[in-house]
Protein backbone atom coordinates (compact mmCIF):
# COMPACT_ATOMS: atom_id res chain seq x y z
CA UNK A 1 0.00 0.00 0.00
CA UNK A 2 3.20 2.55 1.23
CA UNK A 3 4.95 1.40 -2.44
CA UNK A 4 1.41 2.28 -4.54
CA UNK A 5 1.24 5.72 -2.57
CA UNK A 6 4.49 6.48 -2.90
CA UNK A 7 4.08 5.68 -7.14
CA UNK A 8 1.34 7.75 -7.18
CA UNK A 9 3.31 10.66 -5.32
CA UNK A 10 5.87 10.58 -7.98
CA UNK A 11 4.17 10.46 -10.78
CA UNK A 12 2.29 13.65 -9.49
CA UNK A 13 5.14 15.43 -10.52
CA UNK A 14 5.34 14.70 -14.18
CA UNK A 15 1.45 14.64 -14.50
CA UNK A 16 1.60 18.83 -13.24
CA UNK A 17 4.57 19.49 -15.73
CA UNK A 18 2.10 18.25 -18.22
CA UNK A 19 -0.63 19.81 -17.13
CA UNK A 20 0.69 22.95 -16.56
CA UNK A 21 2.66 23.39 -20.54
CA UNK A 22 -0.42 22.46 -21.34
CA UNK A 23 -2.62 25.13 -19.88
CA UNK A 24 0.36 27.63 -20.64
CA UNK A 25 0.34 27.18 -24.16
CA UNK A 26 -3.66 27.51 -24.61
CA UNK A 27 -3.76 30.22 -22.68
CA UNK A 28 -0.90 32.50 -24.18
CA UNK A 29 -2.45 31.27 -28.22
CA UNK A 30 -5.72 32.04 -27.12
CA UNK A 31 -6.61 35.31 -28.84
CA UNK A 32 -6.50 38.37 -26.80
CA UNK A 33 -4.01 40.64 -24.98
CA UNK A 34 -4.27 41.70 -21.17
CA UNK A 35 -2.28 44.51 -21.84
CA UNK A 36 -4.80 46.01 -24.15
CA UNK A 37 -7.32 45.63 -21.53
CA UNK A 38 -5.28 47.05 -18.33
CA UNK A 39 -4.61 50.17 -21.02
CA UNK A 40 -8.03 50.86 -21.84
CA UNK A 41 -9.82 51.21 -24.74
CA UNK A 42 -8.84 55.15 -25.16
CA UNK A 43 -4.98 53.59 -25.33
CA UNK A 44 -2.63 54.09 -28.12
CA UNK A 45 -0.63 51.21 -29.20
CA UNK A 46 2.54 53.00 -27.94
CA UNK A 47 0.74 52.99 -24.56
CA UNK A 48 -0.52 49.04 -25.13
CA UNK A 49 3.18 48.11 -25.80
CA UNK A 50 4.34 49.69 -22.81
CA UNK A 51 1.91 48.24 -20.47
CA UNK A 52 3.17 44.83 -22.19
CA UNK A 53 6.77 45.98 -21.40
CA UNK A 54 5.55 45.99 -17.67
CA UNK A 55 3.60 43.06 -17.81
CA UNK A 56 6.43 40.77 -19.11
CA UNK A 57 4.21 39.63 -22.41
CA UNK A 58 6.81 41.48 -24.40
CA UNK A 59 9.58 38.47 -23.47
CA UNK A 60 9.90 35.25 -26.23
CA UNK A 61 6.94 32.58 -25.08
CA UNK A 62 9.97 30.01 -24.50
CA UNK A 63 11.23 32.24 -22.02
CA UNK A 64 7.81 33.15 -20.37
CA UNK A 65 7.06 29.48 -19.76
CA UNK A 66 10.57 28.39 -18.65
CA UNK A 67 10.04 31.52 -15.72
CA UNK A 68 6.55 29.95 -15.04
CA UNK A 69 7.91 26.47 -14.34
CA UNK A 70 10.78 27.90 -12.54
CA UNK A 71 8.32 29.94 -10.19
CA UNK A 72 6.10 26.81 -9.91
CA UNK A 73 8.32 24.02 -9.36
CA UNK A 74 10.98 25.46 -7.26
CA UNK A 75 9.00 28.00 -5.27
CA UNK A 76 5.22 27.13 -6.11
CA UNK A 77 4.72 30.60 -6.93
CA UNK A 78 2.25 30.58 -9.55
CA UNK A 79 2.91 34.47 -10.24
CA UNK A 80 0.77 37.28 -9.66
CA UNK A 81 -2.55 38.60 -10.70
CA UNK A 82 -2.03 40.89 -13.70
CA UNK A 83 -5.37 42.62 -12.68
CA UNK A 84 -5.72 42.34 -9.07
CA UNK A 85 -2.23 42.89 -8.41
CA UNK A 86 -1.39 40.49 -5.27
CA UNK A 87 -0.29 36.37 -5.81
CA UNK A 88 -2.37 34.35 -7.56
CA UNK A 89 -2.33 31.80 -4.64
CA UNK A 90 -3.52 34.14 -2.28
CA UNK A 91 -6.39 35.10 -4.76
CA UNK A 92 -7.62 31.48 -5.25
CA UNK A 93 -7.33 30.73 -1.36
CA UNK A 94 -9.66 34.06 0.11
CA UNK A 95 -12.18 32.93 -2.90
CA UNK A 96 -11.22 29.66 -1.99
CA UNK A 97 -14.43 28.76 0.98
CA UNK A 98 -17.40 29.43 -0.29
CA UNK A 99 -16.79 27.19 -3.77
CA UNK A 100 -15.03 24.13 -1.02
CA UNK A 101 -18.69 24.31 0.80
CA UNK A 102 -20.72 24.59 -1.91
CA UNK A 103 -18.44 21.50 -3.44
CA UNK A 104 -19.09 19.68 -0.41
CA UNK A 105 -22.73 20.06 0.05
CA UNK A 106 -22.83 19.39 -3.63
CA UNK A 107 -21.33 15.99 -3.13
CA UNK A 108 -23.09 15.16 0.12
CA UNK A 109 -26.26 15.62 -1.98
CA UNK A 110 -25.06 13.47 -5.19
CA UNK A 111 -24.30 10.63 -3.36
CA UNK A 112 -27.11 11.06 -0.81
CA UNK A 113 -29.82 10.94 -3.75
CA UNK A 114 -28.05 8.43 -6.22
CA UNK A 115 -26.88 6.14 -3.98
CA UNK A 116 -30.42 5.22 -2.84
CA UNK A 117 -32.32 5.80 -6.40
CA UNK A 118 -29.58 3.09 -7.62
CA UNK A 119 -30.67 0.75 -4.75
CA UNK A 120 -33.85 1.45 -5.13
CA UNK A 121 -33.86 0.96 -8.77
CA UNK A 122 -31.85 -2.78 -8.76
CA UNK A 123 -34.32 -3.78 -5.78
CA UNK A 124 -37.26 -3.20 -8.13
CA UNK A 125 -35.72 -4.05 -11.45
CA UNK A 126 -38.51 -3.80 -13.91
CA UNK A 127 -41.25 -2.43 -12.26
CA UNK A 128 -42.62 0.77 -12.41
CA UNK A 129 -40.78 1.80 -9.29
CA UNK A 130 -37.57 1.53 -11.18
CA UNK A 131 -38.77 2.75 -14.31
CA UNK A 132 -39.88 6.24 -12.50
CA UNK A 133 -36.07 6.41 -10.55
CA UNK A 134 -34.31 5.84 -14.15
CA UNK A 135 -36.59 8.47 -15.81
CA UNK A 136 -35.59 10.84 -12.59
CA UNK A 137 -31.83 10.13 -13.66
CA UNK A 138 -32.13 10.65 -17.03
CA UNK A 139 -33.68 13.78 -16.52
CA UNK A 140 -30.89 14.88 -14.15
CA UNK A 141 -28.08 13.63 -16.85
CA UNK A 142 -30.22 15.74 -19.47
CA UNK A 143 -30.51 18.91 -17.87
CA UNK A 144 -27.72 21.60 -17.32
CA UNK A 145 -26.65 22.16 -14.14
CA UNK A 146 -27.32 26.31 -15.26
CA UNK A 147 -30.76 25.82 -16.18
CA UNK A 148 -31.98 23.98 -13.13
CA UNK A 149 -30.10 26.66 -10.83
CA UNK A 150 -32.19 29.36 -12.65
CA UNK A 151 -35.01 27.18 -11.96
CA UNK A 152 -34.78 26.70 -8.59
CA UNK A 153 -33.82 30.02 -7.52
CA UNK A 154 -37.43 31.05 -9.46
CA UNK A 155 -39.05 28.37 -7.86
CA UNK A 156 -38.00 28.59 -3.90
CA UNK A 157 -36.46 32.06 -4.04
CA UNK A 158 -38.69 34.59 -5.68
CA UNK A 159 -41.72 32.30 -5.93
CA UNK A 160 -42.07 30.95 -2.07
CA UNK A 161 -39.36 33.04 -0.72
CA UNK A 162 -37.87 30.29 1.03
CA UNK A 163 -34.04 30.83 0.33
CA UNK A 164 -31.53 33.58 -1.00
CA UNK A 165 -30.91 33.23 -4.66
CA UNK A 166 -27.54 35.16 -4.81
CA UNK A 167 -24.60 36.15 -2.45
CA UNK A 168 -22.78 34.59 -0.06
CA UNK A 169 -22.54 35.11 3.78
CA UNK A 170 -19.40 33.91 5.55
CA UNK A 171 -18.84 30.51 7.75
CA UNK A 172 -17.83 33.44 10.86
CA UNK A 173 -21.35 34.74 10.23
CA UNK A 174 -22.51 30.86 11.07
CA UNK A 175 -22.80 27.44 9.48
CA UNK A 176 -26.47 27.65 8.44
CA UNK A 177 -26.04 31.61 7.40
CA UNK A 178 -23.73 29.82 5.21
CA UNK A 179 -25.68 26.95 4.09
CA UNK A 180 -28.63 28.50 3.60
CA UNK A 181 -27.24 30.69 0.63
CA UNK A 182 -25.62 27.37 -0.90
CA UNK A 183 -28.62 24.98 -0.51
CA UNK A 184 -29.90 26.14 -4.16
CA UNK A 185 -26.57 26.01 -6.08
CA UNK A 186 -25.69 22.83 -4.01
CA UNK A 187 -29.02 21.29 -5.45
CA UNK A 188 -28.29 22.69 -8.94
CA UNK A 189 -23.99 21.37 -9.37
CA UNK A 190 -25.29 18.03 -7.12
CA UNK A 191 -28.27 16.65 -9.40
CA UNK A 192 -27.12 15.79 -12.85
CA UNK A 193 -24.20 13.64 -10.59
CA UNK A 194 -26.86 12.08 -8.81
CA UNK A 195 -28.06 11.13 -11.41
CA UNK A 196 -25.06 9.20 -12.90
CA UNK A 197 -23.90 7.45 -9.74
CA UNK A 198 -27.95 6.46 -9.20
CA UNK A 199 -27.44 4.61 -12.77
CA UNK A 200 -24.33 3.25 -12.39
CA UNK A 201 -25.44 1.90 -8.49
CA UNK A 202 -28.46 0.07 -10.14
CA UNK A 203 -26.01 -1.13 -12.70
CA UNK A 204 -23.51 -2.79 -10.42
CA UNK A 205 -26.40 -4.11 -7.71
CA UNK A 206 -28.44 -5.82 -10.52
CA UNK A 207 -24.70 -7.40 -11.42
CA UNK A 208 -24.63 -8.70 -7.57
CA UNK A 209 -27.73 -9.39 -6.69
CA UNK A 210 -27.86 -12.62 -9.50
CA UNK A 211 -24.64 -13.86 -7.48
CA UNK A 212 -25.05 -17.20 -5.68
CA UNK A 213 -23.84 -15.60 -2.22
CA UNK A 214 -27.20 -13.31 -2.52
CA UNK A 215 -29.51 -16.21 -3.49
CA UNK A 216 -28.05 -18.03 -0.67
CA UNK A 217 -28.50 -15.91 2.07
CA UNK A 218 -32.53 -15.60 0.50
CA UNK A 219 -32.20 -19.19 0.63
CA UNK A 220 -31.65 -19.17 4.48
CA UNK A 221 -34.37 -16.82 5.17
CA UNK A 222 -32.99 -13.46 5.46
CA UNK A 223 -35.05 -10.78 4.95
CA UNK A 224 -34.49 -8.66 2.05
CA UNK A 225 -33.41 -5.28 3.68
CA UNK A 226 -30.43 -7.85 5.39
CA UNK A 227 -29.45 -9.50 1.97
CA UNK A 228 -29.26 -6.01 0.23
CA UNK A 229 -27.80 -3.78 2.35
CA UNK A 230 -25.46 -5.95 4.61
CA UNK A 231 -24.32 -8.76 1.98
CA UNK A 232 -24.63 -7.23 -1.97
CA UNK A 233 -24.20 -3.03 -0.83
CA UNK A 234 -20.59 -3.68 -0.39
CA UNK A 235 -19.81 -5.50 -3.52
CA UNK A 236 -22.04 -3.15 -5.53
CA UNK A 237 -20.13 0.08 -4.16
CA UNK A 238 -17.07 -0.93 -5.65
CA UNK A 239 -17.37 0.19 -9.32
CA UNK A 240 -19.40 2.85 -8.13
CA UNK A 241 -16.64 4.54 -5.81
CA UNK A 242 -14.50 5.70 -9.21
CA UNK A 243 -17.04 7.33 -10.88
CA UNK A 244 -18.56 9.05 -7.72
CA UNK A 245 -15.02 9.65 -7.01
CA UNK A 246 -14.62 11.77 -10.84
CA UNK A 247 -18.04 13.30 -9.74
CA UNK A 248 -16.80 14.76 -6.90
CA UNK A 249 -14.05 16.41 -8.36
CA UNK A 250 -16.05 17.12 -11.60
CA UNK A 251 -18.08 19.14 -9.01
CA UNK A 252 -15.45 21.79 -8.45
CA UNK A 253 -15.56 22.38 -11.96
CA UNK A 254 -18.96 22.88 -12.35
CA UNK A 255 -18.98 25.47 -9.67
CA UNK A 256 -17.74 27.98 -12.02
CA UNK A 257 -21.29 27.95 -13.76
CA UNK A 258 -23.32 27.27 -10.83
CA UNK A 259 -21.54 30.39 -8.93
CA UNK A 260 -22.03 32.08 -11.88
CA UNK A 261 -25.97 32.04 -11.66
CA UNK A 262 -26.28 32.83 -8.03
CA UNK A 263 -23.64 35.55 -7.49
CA UNK A 264 -21.38 33.24 -5.34
CA UNK A 265 -18.17 35.26 -4.77
CA UNK A 266 -16.42 32.29 -4.80
CA UNK A 267 -13.35 30.80 -6.83
CA UNK A 268 -15.34 30.23 -9.84
CA UNK A 269 -16.47 33.81 -10.48
CA UNK A 270 -12.42 34.21 -10.32
CA UNK A 271 -11.82 32.16 -12.72
CA UNK A 272 -14.77 33.79 -15.25
CA UNK A 273 -12.98 37.32 -14.28
CA UNK A 274 -9.85 36.13 -14.96
CA UNK A 275 -10.79 34.75 -18.72
CA UNK A 276 -12.86 37.23 -20.16
CA UNK A 277 -9.63 39.62 -18.66
CA UNK A 278 -6.80 37.14 -19.87
CA UNK A 279 -5.66 37.05 -16.59
CA UNK A 280 -3.04 34.40 -17.67
CA UNK A 281 -1.44 33.74 -14.07
CA UNK A 282 -5.39 33.28 -12.41
CA UNK A 283 -6.18 31.16 -15.00
CA UNK A 284 -2.96 28.80 -15.12
CA UNK A 285 -3.95 28.30 -10.97
CA UNK A 286 -7.29 27.94 -10.95
CA UNK A 287 -6.49 24.89 -13.97
CA UNK A 288 -3.73 23.17 -12.27
CA UNK A 289 -5.41 23.52 -8.58
CA UNK A 290 -8.18 21.68 -9.84
CA UNK A 291 -5.88 19.16 -11.82
CA UNK A 292 -4.07 18.51 -8.47
CA UNK A 293 -7.77 18.22 -6.87
CA UNK A 294 -8.88 15.30 -9.51
CA UNK A 295 -5.10 13.59 -9.08
CA UNK A 296 -5.87 13.94 -5.10
CA UNK A 297 -9.53 12.63 -5.05
CA UNK A 298 -8.12 9.69 -7.36
CA UNK A 299 -5.49 8.57 -5.03
CA UNK A 300 -8.45 8.44 -2.03
CA UNK A 301 -10.97 6.14 -4.24
CA UNK A 302 -7.83 3.77 -4.98
CA UNK A 303 -7.50 3.50 -1.01
CA UNK A 304 -11.09 3.34 -0.16
CA UNK A 305 -11.42 0.25 -2.89
CA UNK A 306 -8.38 -1.29 -0.37
CA UNK A 307 -10.21 -0.48 2.67
CA UNK A 308 -14.18 -1.70 1.35
CA UNK A 309 -12.77 -5.08 -0.61
CA UNK A 310 -9.81 -6.59 1.87
CA UNK A 311 -9.45 -9.05 -1.44
CA UNK A 312 -8.01 -5.27 -3.39
CA UNK A 313 -4.15 -5.51 -2.82
CA UNK A 314 -1.62 -2.73 -4.32
CA UNK A 315 2.06 -4.43 -4.70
Amino acid sequence: MRAHVARRVLLLFPMMVAVATIVFLLVHLTPGDPAAVLAGEAASPQDVETMRKALGLDRPLPEQYWSFLTRLFTRLDMGESLFLKMPVTRAIVDRLEPTLLLTLLAAVFSVGLGIPLGIGAAVRHNQATDRLLMIVALLGLSIPSFWLGINLAIVFGLWMKALPVAGYAPLAEGVWASVRYLILPAMALGFPGSALIARMMRSSMLDVLRMDYVRTARAKGLSERLTVYRHALKNGLLPTLTVIGLSIAGLAGGAVIVETVFAVPGAGMLVINAISRRDYPVIQGAVLFSALLYVVINLIVDLMYAYIDPRVRYD
